[in-house]
């Protein structure tokens, strides 16, 4: 008796072979219309649809198409667009992918490292007027805020703002304790300009404690027989302001720097001088 064979897997076989069939010469057939549909879109300043359609050739380059370098086109076109609408992450992020893309052109290198140190200048700017948080923005646009490590751009003009910061609360401190050396020490190791412009006002007041302790001993030495310090007062100044620097106290920073200068530390009750 002879066994009655099925056609029904024979069926299947020859509709998914030709569904697949379908498929690829639908594939093939909108890979040739792409092209066509992507320049109409640029010449007509559809830039959004380029680049979709230069993403899709992308998709289907395999068939053999120019999806690479049609591709880069809308890249190129859609940066230059982002960026002059003042949306420089954006932009960024299509260049250096059509950078990264192996199409790009010498002037698509230059392009993307000119904007880059545009927005690091920007941001820099930003940073010395005070504005750290705007800096910050910009150079997360490069990837430049921070990382991990800790090294990025950003990593560092955030200790360099809570280092200059931590010196004027430093002679905030020291000025109602009347240590007016320490308190200036402090505030000459303020470097960021916003910085400098807001403790004026505490280096006034920290300028004026010293000219009126050199007014009260001077006045007071004078009194008892004109006791009083000989040693040029601008070194003398300078030189206690370096040994603070150097992590002495407010005695050994003055007594240091009196013997520098070839004089002695003399004492008459509470008050003190140098003199040769």
């Amino acid at each position: 008796m002879a066994i009655r064979r099925h056609r029904l897997p024979r069926f299947w076989l020859v509709l998914t072979l030709g569904l697949v069939a379908s498929g690829v010469g639908a594939a093939y057939w909108w890979e040739k219309q792409l092209p066509t549909r992507l320049d109409q879109a640029a010449k007509a300043g559809r830039l959004d649809d380029c680049l979709l359609f230069g993403e899709q050739l992308s998709a289907l380059r395999w068939l053999g198409g120019q999806a690479p370098l049609e591709l880069s086109r809308c890249r190129r076109l859609k940066a230059e667009q982002l960026w002059l609408a003042q949306q420089p992450a954006q932009a960024l992020q299509l260049q250096r992918l059509l950078v990264n893309s192996g199409n790009s052109t010498p002037e698509d290198q230059q392009r993307l490292l000119t904007w880059q140190q545009q927005l690091e200048t920007e941001a820099l700017s930003l940073y010395r007027r005070g504005q750290l948080d705007r800096a910050l923005a910009v150079l997360k646009s490069l990837n430049a805020d921070q990382n991990p490590q800790g090294t990025a751009l950003g990593d560092q003009l955030r200790e360099d703002w809570s280092r200059n910061r931590f010196q004027k609360e430093r002679a905030a401190r020291l000025i109602p304790q009347e240590r007016w050396w320490e308190a200036l020490d402090a505030l000459n190791r303020i470097e960021h300009p916003w910085w400098k412009q807001h403790t004026q006002a505490l280096r006034q007041e920290v300028e004026g404690g010293i000219e009126g302790l050199r007014k009260r001993d001077h006045g007071e030495h004078d009194s008892h027989g004109g006791l009083g310090s000989n040693v040029p007062e601008a070194q003398l100044s300078r030189l206690v302001s370096q040994k603070l620097s150097q992590g002495l106290d407010d005695w050994q920073a003055f007594s240091q720097a009196c013997a520098e200068l070839g004089g002695q530390v003399i004492e008459d009750g509470p008050e003190t001088a140098c003199r040769r």
